[in-house]
């Protein structure tokens, strides 16, 4: 009997170590909240968001336009948009390390399967160009998204000259 009660009492003594150790404290100091979306871009002297050089948003400032655009059933590519370009090639010459995807697009009409292979022909119509002017084939990717990612939603010529378009992207 004295031993049943030794055990019992060795028994509550461990299981109430056990509960002691698994007591957490709180930290001696709490993190701090997530930043806000503002708080997260760095302030160019508290008027304005900075721009990190390299960034998407330095690419957008830097250049006249990250798109060129097509005549329909077209891939070639014409004086405006070799300055457009140019343009690109020259900022992506100061940025060595930042890689790029070259997307294709198409208007609405025609099939599905032809207008991928034109948006192919006129990625491949920008890399091709921007590769003439110094930048390596391996920072260059090309997508196609044929017509299934429309920049202007009609059925008129307006919307169909805005879609039929080769568009450079830089990564967040």
């Amino acid at each position: 009997m004295m031993n049943a009660r030794l055990k019992l009492a060795a028994l509550a003594a461990a299981a109430a170590l056990a509960m002691a150790g698994c007591a957490r404290k709180p930290p001696p100091q709490l993190p701090p909240a997530p930043m806000t979306e503002q708080e997260q871009a760095p302030v160019d002297q508290g008027v304005e968001n900075a721009i990190i050089p390299g960034s998407r948003a330095d690419f957008l400032r830097s250049v006249p336009a990250d798109r060129i655009l097509f005549d329909t059933d077209m891939y070639d590519v014409d004086d405006r948009d070799r300055a457009v370009l140019d343009a690109q090639a020259q900022w992506l010459q100061r940025y060595p390390n930042v890689r790029v995807t070259i997307e294709g697009h198409a208007d609405e009409r025609g099939t599905r399967e032809y207008n991928l292979a034109l948006g192919d022909r006129r990625a491949n119509a920008a890399k091709n160009y921007l590769q003439s002017r110094g930048i390596a084939a391996s920072r260059m990717t090309v997508i196609s998204w044929g017509k299934e990612r429309p920049e202007a939603l009609g059925s008129d010529e307006s919307a169909w000259a805005q879609n039929r378009r080769a568009v450079t992207v830089i990564p967040q």
